[in-house]
């Protein structure tokens, strides 16, 4: 499908010695006519990217940037015209659009209006450039120095001294929920099956195959993982997003979390939290868990595409916008620190240390076959009666492979 290993191990390598000439030429972004309007989520980098595209001159420009947009894009997307001439995605996201065919190839967008865009940042599907990365991202362990410290606790490198670890904390006195995570039912907690999965060596699909193959010991070890630390957690666990898991964390209530290194920046500045907190924030790589060798997370990209169901017009005013918006005229003391940017003229920062230790670690990129987020959705759908103890691991993801199998066949992707 993609190249996507071999563009985020170069995230590590991108440096400042590239074209920052190019705001001082651009000068601000100005065009001639036609509609922007994006749909993407919420964090710092992706409302940096969105100002920047709406600043331009001569369009019309909006943005609706909400947690909620991964159920937003595909209908917001599929009529004509559609609603949202552009949807902010990353690996997983870009699929069900593609599945659903509501955007369209940039290749002449790029030929024409593109020049200026790294290779690197061109992602290609089928042969066909599909989208324009911008951002890497990856989650790894966030935890608190000084409540480590009082513990008598070394930092954690694996999800079994998380445990420990959380054990430790809680019978100090310390913390009663020390360990937090975006587990909400739905995406986040599917997405953190997908982690822990990997993590334990676990394949998908049968090989060669769109045929579901998650119901064995690695599953059910990745479960078994994960309700253990929910043990750990506030009892409202599965109601907590990146949102939520950050604002435990800066309200003083988690001392060791699995965090989007596109969140950290947030968790380490001196808004929204207590001096104690935000000075004793700490990022490592990512954890391991079993002895499989593979980190316990996910590498990502972010990045954005064109609409399919637009005037020519939009769609040239949006892929020049959006080029605008995730170039290096958005590089600055303040913006440099909110992601492990892809665009050339990035210096990586102490906050983006998690996501290239990522990269460094040999974490595998989030899967981009057709199928995968049939998978996601009926993971998200199915596992919140294991993790509230209502039903056993093997049942859950039986259920979860039953979801995936009728969803996959009706799409096509499966025989009957």
């Amino acid at each position: 499908m993609t190249k996507i290993a071999r563009l985020l191990g170069a995230t590590a390598l991108i440096t400042a010695a590239a074209t920052t000439a190019f705001a001082e030429a651009h000068g601000g972004c100005k065009i001639d006519g036609g509609r922007l309007s994006i749909i993407g989520n919420e964090f710092p980098a992706i409302h940096t990217v969105a100002n920047a595209a709406t600043s331009c001159e001569g369009i019309e420009a909006e943005a609706n940037l909400t947690a909620d947009h991964q159920k937003l894009h595909v209908a917001g997307m599929t009529g004509n015209p559609a609603e949202y001439t552009t949807a902010i995605v990353a690996n997983s996201s870009i699929v069900s659009l593609i599945n659903e065919d509501v955007i369209r190839p940039l290749d002449d967008l790029v030929a024409e209006y593109g020049q200026d865009i790294p290779k690197h940042q061109l992602i290609s599907v089928d042969g066909q450039v599909m989208a324009v990365a911008f951002m890497a991202n990856a989650q790894s362990l966030v935890y608190r120095e000084d409540i480590l410290e009082q513990a008598g606790l070394d930092v954690p490198t694996t999800y079994e001294e998380v445990l420990a670890a959380a054990e430790k904390i809680r019978s100090d006195g310390i913390l009663e929920y020390p360990v937090g995570g975006p587990y909400a039912a739905g995406w986040n907690l599917a997405q953190e099956f997908v982690n822990m999965y990997l993590g334990h060596g676990g394949e998908f699909f049968e090989p060669g195959s769109a045929k579901v193959a998650i119901n064995n010991e690695k599953g059910v070890a990745a479960l078994t993982m994960m309700k253990a630390l929910s043990e750990y957690m506030n009892p409202d666990f599965l109601t907590h997003d990146s949102n939520a898991t950050s604002a435990e964390w800066e309200a003083g209530n988690v001392a060791l979390m699995h965090m989007w290194g596109s969140r950290t920046g947030v968790l380490m500045d001196d808004e929204g939290a207590e001096p104690v907190v935000y000075e004793n924030t700490r990022i490592r790589g990512p954890l391991m868990v079993g002895d499989s060798g593979v980190p316990a997370n996910t590498l990502w990209w972010d990045g954005w595409t064109v609409a399919k169901n637009i005037s020519d017009e939009d769609a040239a005013a949006t892929f020049q916008a959006m080029a605008y918006g995730s170039s290096p005229a958005i590089l600055n003391d303040e913006t440099m620190s909110q992601a492990v940017w892809l665009i050339d003229g990035f210096e990586a920062q102490p906050v983006n240390e998690g996501v290239l230790a990522s990269v460094q670690a040999g974490s595998k990129p989030y899967p981009m076959v057709p199928y995968q987020g049939l998978l996601h959705t009926a993971l998200g759908a199915e596992l919140a009666d294991f993790m509230n103890g209502a039903e056993s691991a093997e049942q859950a993801l039986a259920d979860v492979e039953a979801a995936y199998t009728a969803a996959a066949t009706e799409k096509g992707f499966l025989s009957e």
